[in-house]
C-alpha cells in the first residue's frame, strides 16, 4: 500500500468527519433559529415594542377572591390577579362600607401574583358579608360569604370530625356495598351476568357524574387557568396510565381470563371510585368551611345510600373466584379512604384547580374500567353483549344511581 494511498484516504475521513459535522451543526442551527427569533421579538416587546399598540384606554383588570377566611374579630381574603396587567388595590369595603385593611406583601399585585387582605372587623355568626375591592383605576371586585361560620382550622378536633364525615359518606358504604360478595357467590351465571351488567350501568352513570362535577368546578376557575385543559389533562393522564397498569398486570394480549385478572379489575374500580370519592370529600370538606352543607343525618343517609353501590361495583367481577379477606379490605380502602383525605383537603386548603384534577382523573380512571369490564361481559357472555339480560342490568344500574343521588342533598 503506497504512502499516497494512505494520505488520500486519511483526507477522504476527515471530510467525511468536517460533513458530518456541518450537517449536525446545520441541524442544530435549524432547531435553535425560530427559539433565537422568538427571543428576540419577545425582547423587543418588552423593552419598548409594547408601544406599538398602546391605547389611551384603561387595561383589563382582573381579580379572583380565591378563599374568604373568617377568624375571630377578624376576616381574610386571599386574591388572586388573573388580568394580563399588575393591579394597585386602593380601598377595601364590608357591606359597602370603608374598612381599614393590611395587604401582604403588597397592594400592587403583580400578574397571576396573590395578595392576602386582612380585615378588622368583628363579623355575626350566620349573617352574609360582602368584601370588596376597589383597585386604582375605580374597578370593583366583590366576595361573598352566604353564612358567616368560624372557618376550621388544622386542630385534632376538626381533623376527626373530618374523618368522621369521610367515613360516614365513603368508607362505610363502601364497605357496605363489597358485604354483598357471598350474595353474589349464590348467583347463577345469567345471574351473575346480570350483575356485570348493573355494574357497568353505575361506572357509566358514575363516571358521567364525576365529569359534570368536573365542568361545574371548572366554570367557577378564573379563564387563565383553563379549567377545560385541565379537564383533558386529566382524564388522559388516568385513562393513558390505566391502561399502561392494566397491560402490565393482566398482560399485554388482554384477555383477563385468569381469577387474577378479574382481580386486577377490581382493583382499578377500586381506584377508580377512590379518585371518585376524593373528589366527591373535597367538595364536601369546602362546603362545610363556608357553611353551605346541611350535616344531619338526611345528609349522611343520602351519600350512604348512593355510595353502597360502589361496594358492588368492586366485587361484581370477582364474584365467582375466591378471594382472600385481605384483598376485600384493601379494595375498600382504596375506594373509601380517599373520602377522608378529600375532606381534609376540603376543610383545610381548598383548591378549585385540584378539584377539577382529582374529579378528572377519576371520571378517566372510571371509563377505562368500564371499557375493561365491558370485555370482560364480552367473555362472560361469549361476544354476546346485547341480550335481554344485559340491557335490563345496564338500565337498573342507571336506575339505581340516578334514584339514590335524589336522597343526597347538599
Amino acid at each position: 500500500m503506497s504512502s499516497e494511498y494512505v494520505i488520500q484516504k486519511k483526507e477522504g475521513a476527515e471530510e467525511r468527519n468536517t460533513g458530518f459535522l456541518k450537517s449536525k451543526l446545520t441541524l442544530l442551527l435549524a432547531a435553535l433559529l425560530p427559539i433565537i427569533v422568538l427571543a428576540g421579538m419577545v425582547y423587543w416587546f418588552t423593552t419598548g415594542g409594547s408601544r406599538l399598540i398602546e391605547t389611551s384606554t384603561v387595561p383589563v383588570e382582573i381579580l379572583d377572591f380565591e378563599r374568604i377566611v373568617l377568624q375571630r374579630g377578624k376576616i381574610v381574603a386571599y386574591l388572586r390577579n388573573t388580568g394580563p396587567t399588575e393591579v394597585t388595590v386602593a380601598q377595601v369595603t364590608v357591606n359597602e362600607a370603608l374598612w381599614e385593611a393590611s395587604i401582604e406583601p403588597s397592594n400592587v399585585i403583580p400578574r397571576l401574583g396573590r395578595a392576602t387582605i386582612t380585615i378588622p372587623y368583628h363579623w355575626v355568626e350566620g349573617e352574609p358579608y360582602e368584601i370588596t375591592v376597589i383597585t386604582s383605576t375605580g374597578l370593583k371586585f366583590t366576595g361573598k360569604v352566604e353564612i358567616a361560620t368560624l372557618t376550621p382550622t388544622p386542630s385534632l378536633r376538626y381533623f376527626g370530625t373530618f374523618a368522621l364525615l369521610g367515613i360516614y359518606v365513603g368508607v362505610i358504604p363502601v364497605y357496605l356495598g363489597i358485604m354483598w360478595l357471598p350474595f353474589l357467590r349464590r348467583m347463577s351465571k345469567k345471574w351473575l351476568d346480570f350483575f356485570l351488567s348493573l355494574t357497568a350501568g353505575l361506572l357509566v352513570f358514575l363516571g358521567i357524574d364525576t365529569m359534570e362535577e368536573a365542568f361545574e368546578v371548572a366554570g367557577r376557575i378564573p379563564d387563565v387557568f383553563q379549567g377545560i385543559a385541565l379537564i383533558a389533562i386529566g382524564v388522559g393522564v388516568s385513562l393513558l396510565g390505566l391502561t399502561a397498569v392494566s397491560q402490565k398486570t393482566t398482560g399485554r394480549n388482554g384477555k383477563g381470563e385468569s381469577s387474577y385478572d378479574r382481580l386486577a379489575l377490581a382493583y382499578m374500580i377500586a381506584l377508580g371510585i377512590g379518585l371518585h370519592n376524593l373528589g366527591e370529600g373535597l367538595a364536601i370538606g369546602a362546603a362545610y368551611v363556608v357553611g353551605e352543607i346541611a350535616l344531619g343525618a338526611f345528609l349522611v343517609i343520602g351519600f350512604a345510600v348512593h355510595n353502597i353501590t360502589e361496594g358492588l361495583a368492586i366485587v361484581a367481577p370477582i364474584s365467582r373466584d375466591k378471594i382472600k379477606n385481605i384483598h376485600l379490605l384493601f379494595m375498600g380502602f382504596i375506594a373509601g379512604f380517599p373520602a377522608v383525605v378529600g375532606t381534609w383537603i376540603g376543610g383545610f386548603t381548598y383548591s378549585q384547580v385540584l378539584a377539577i384534577l382529582f374529579f378528572a382523573l377519576g371520571a378517566g380512571a372510571i371509563f377505562q374500567v368500564v371499557y375493561k369490564l365491558i370485555r370482560l361481559i364480552l367473555r362472560e357472555t361469549e361476544g354476546e353483549f346485547v341480550n335481554v339480560t344485559n340491557f335490563i342490568g345496564l338500565i337498573v344500574g342507571f336506575l339505581i344511581m340516578y334514584i339514590t343521588a335524589l336522597f343526597v342533598v347538599a
